[in-house]
């Protein structure tokens, strides 16, 4: 990465700025927020769209064409950003997205373009995903110190929960006004603004002994000298070797895995068999959604957690008891407030294990490290949800909530019996 751009580390390093109080962590915050907000009026004005245009399996079939780009290429995307750096890419990622989301927007207002449209633009949207979210995810640890990372974990969070409460009704207003094209038109706005903000983000500048190909652990082959997929398979191996990424990685998978069914299908069949109706299970996600949103300003205002790993292992223990818990509760209250402790418990654990990346992985592979962690979060975890399904179907929520429960408990423990991981600190 050139220097354009950058803070020099005699200034960077000079004073630590609180996250929450830098204009540049500020500016980041924004731009990723805008950002957040404008994927959840695409998937809205998505999802209408396809509905209108075709049947609902074919709409189905539209709205799942994202993921299997997102999950192939991935790993892929974490090379190009570690080889062109994060804040390069993610503003080419998001200018290719805002280009395509607006182009269908003009597209439906000239015209009924049918499935084919939108089935590319799902296309292109997952295949420009698999770039941006590695990138993303190694953006923070270059828009701050090490220090404060997790505050900027706590504040990305809150970027999180803010673009999935908004946007969804703000997608929904998008469609009643003016239909689905208008639903894009306002996605690919918000997408828009992004850009600008990002281009005047400043990078801090890492050391370039850290950030040299060799630092992940060895060096390419003379005669696999700037391969890409020699790049994936020292970036796999860095992984696999690293005392503390390795058992993260693993926990992450776990706890991923045992945390994703249950609370989404499963929590839906919850609600029905309890008959709690739309509103009840409503009144539960939304527990959920304010334990999370808590953990995330409590981080963001905090600023570091002492014994880190330690905490993260007991956070995910906990909220695997809690996880049990919910399929036993009587009532919706009780309901609430279970998924309430689970969303404080999650967002916790998950924003130390943010932190615990960010700080723990070598520059140089950052890129890759992030990818690797979201295809096991966006790629393999939600298998579970199919799975959880029809174990439900076939046992009750009781039996598949205390399994799923164990899965990601067994995350908790793999966190907790791995010295390095369990004894990690965050940079004070």
């Amino acid at each position: 990465m050139t220097t354009t751009g950058t803070l020099p580390p005699s200034l960077a390093d000079a004073v630590e700025t609180p996250a929450h109080r830098d204009g540049n962590v500020l500016r980041w915050l924004a731009a990723y927020t805008a950002s957040m907000t404008g994927d959840s009026v695409y998937y809205i004005a998505l999802s209408w769209a396809a509905v209108q245009s075709g049947t609902p399996a074919q709409a189905g079939v539209v709205m799942s064409v994202s993921a299997l780009p997102r999950a192939l290429l991935m790993l892929g995307g974490g090379v190009i950003a570690d080889r062109f750096g994060p804040r390069r890419v993610v503003i080419g990622s998001d200018a290719v997205r805002c280009a395509a989301v607006l182009a269908v927007a003009a597209l439906l207002y000239l015209a009924e373009p049918g499935l084919w449209a939108l089935a590319l633009l799902a296309l292109v949207f997952g295949t420009v995903d698999a770039v941006f979210m590695p990138a993303v995810g190694a953006l923070p640890a270059r828009v701050t110190t090490r220090g404060q990372l997790t505050r900027v974990q706590g504040m990305r969070g809150l970027g999180i929960r803010f673009a999935s409460v908004v946007g969804g009704p703000l997608g929904g207003l998008a469609v009643a006004v003016g239909g689905a094209a208008t639903a894009f038109a306002f996605a690919g706005l918000l997408i828009a603004i992004s850009v600008p903000l990002l281009v005047s983000v400043r990078m801090r500048e890492v050391d370039r002994h850290a950030a040299a190909p060799s630092a992940c652990g060895e060096t390419p082959a003379p005669g696999a000298v700037g391969s890409a997929w020699s790049d994936l398979r020292i970036g796999l191996r860095y992984i696999r070797r690293h005392r503390v990424l390795a058992p993260l990685m693993l926990a992450v998978a776990l706890g991923d895995l045992g945390f994703v069914g249950p609370l989404n299908v499963g929590l839906t069949l919850l609600a029905d068999e309890r008959g709690w109706g739309s509103a009840g299970m409503g009144w539960v996600l939304g527990g959920f959604g304010a334990g999370a949103g808590l953990a995330s300003l409590v981080l963001a205002v905090r600023g570091r957690v002492p014994r880190a790993g330690l905490v993260m292992a007991y956070a995910c223990l906990s909220g695997a008891v809690a996880i049990g818990a919910l399929a036993f509760v009587p009532g919706v209250v009780a309901a609430a407030g279970v998924a309430l402790l689970i969303g404080l418990l999650a967002g916790l654990s998950g924003a130390l294990c943010g932190a615990l990346l960010q700080t723990q992985a070598n520059p140089a592979c950052l890129g890759r490290v992030t990818a690797v962690a979201s295809l096991v979060s966006l790629g393999f975890a939600p298998l579970s949800m199919p799975l959880s399904a029809a174990a439900i179907g076939a046992w009750g929520t009781g039996p598949v909530f205390v399994t799923s429960a164990a899965v990601c408990g067994l995350g908790g423990l793999v966190a907790l019996c791995a010295r390095n991981l369990r004894r990690a600190e965050l940079p004070k």
